[in-house]
């Protein structure tokens, strides 16, 4: 009878250990891309590089703002996500979006594109000033993905991804960022990284 009581108390420690175990999932990276050094134009005209995101963490994706497909959904993921993660007290934060028709995409344009989402600009900065072969290149070595001209139309083909980056600046995962969001998830590795020295 003792030995059973034993038993049970084991038994219920470790079940005690594992619910505590599951409860802070670790972190896990898909992406080990060190970030290029950039310096480019936001929305309100004022330059941004990657020295003013130093010491954040970030979240990253493509768009443009005469885009008919992805973006307009993508940034209203992003705005989401910027409130889940307001909701959850997370503040050391940042957010770019790369615009890849930057010969289209004046500041002014930015501006008023964002403007069409509850999304706050004093976290999230949208950059141009830059030439296409730029942007393509830029998206192949530190996204992993395309940002090329569609032959037949004055679209953009782009990955449609959001990028989580590090206070390092290395690009340390990317998730989908036009359907099937896993926002609970970025939300989760964003304050993980966040609470990290």
């Amino acid at each position: 009878m003792k030995h059973l009581r034993s038993f049970f108390i084991v038994a219920a420690l470790s079940i005690v250990l594992l619910i505590a175990g599951c409860g802070k999932k670790e972190f896990e990276s898909n992406m080990d891309v060190k970030m290029q050094n950039f310096e480019h134009t936001n929305q309100n005209n004022e330059k941004v590089g990657l020295n003013d995101l130093k010491g954040k963490v970030w979240l990253a994706d493509l768009i443009f703002t005469s885009c008919t497909t992805v973006c307009q959904p993508m940034t209203k993921n992003m705005a989401d996500l910027q409130k889940m993660l307001e909701k959850e007290g997370v503040e050391d934060y940042h957010i770019v979006s790369f615009s890849v028709d930057p010969e289209v995409d004046t500041p002014e344009k930015l501006k008023d594109y964002i403007s069409h989402f509850e999304a706050d600009e004093k976290k999230w900065d949208l950059l141009t000033g830059y030439d296409p072969e730029y942007i393509r290149e830029f998206a192949e070595k530190n996204l992993q993905t395309l940002a090329v001209p569609d032959p037949n139309s004055n679209q953009v083909m782009h990955g449609t991804s959001f990028y989580l980056v590090n206070k390092e600046g290395t690009v340390v995962k990317n998730y989908s960022g036009a359907e099937e969001v896993p926002f609970e998830e970025i939300v989760q590795d964003v304050k993980t990284l966040v609470e990290q020295d």
